[in-house]
């Protein structure tokens, strides 16, 4: 129910992202969902992809510091509310929201929320409670 998120410390100065999307895209890593935050000094750039462990290692060996994490995707219906609807249930259970990021399904019509909580697996089991659809990491990887 986990899908396997990377997050990359990089120098806020130029070219530093486009050599990590170098460095993937030269060993065939496809980039299905990234969020990028940044400080005044670094960046934290956070990539769901195909070949998370290739992608470690390859941005490891290219001088990046990289980090793996869980995160959760929802499914929900690319429409007014659906955001809302989510974020309602999780307020009601007392779950905290530390991240979250979105990208469209496009074969399927819906959105899908990227999750970072701080009690992961109760968010899951209140999510699927309340009839909400959580993706396995394969099916993210392969959108």
């Amino acid at each position: 129910m986990k899908v396997e998120q990377i997050s990359i410390f990089i120098e806020n100065k130029s070219g530093r992202l486009a050599e990590v999307t170098r460095v993937l895209g030269e060993h065939g890593v496809n980039i299905r969902a990234l969020s990028l935050a940044d400080t005044s000094d670094f960046g934290i750039l956070r990539l769901i992809v195909d070949k998370t462990d290739l992608a470690k290692e390859t941005l490891k060996q290219n001088g990046f510091t990289v980090n793996k994490t869980e995160v959760v995707a929802v499914e929900v219906a690319d429409q007014p509310g659906g955001l809302s609807r989510i974020l309602k249930v999780l307020d009601n259970s007392s779950i905290n929201v530390e991240y979250m990021y979105a990208f469209f399904e496009r074969s399927a019509g819906n959105a899908v929320i990227i999750f970072r909580f701080d009690e992961t697996e109760h968010a899951i089991k209140v999510l699927q409670d309340s009839g909400f659809t959580i993706l396995h990491g394969e099916r993210v990887y392969s959108m």
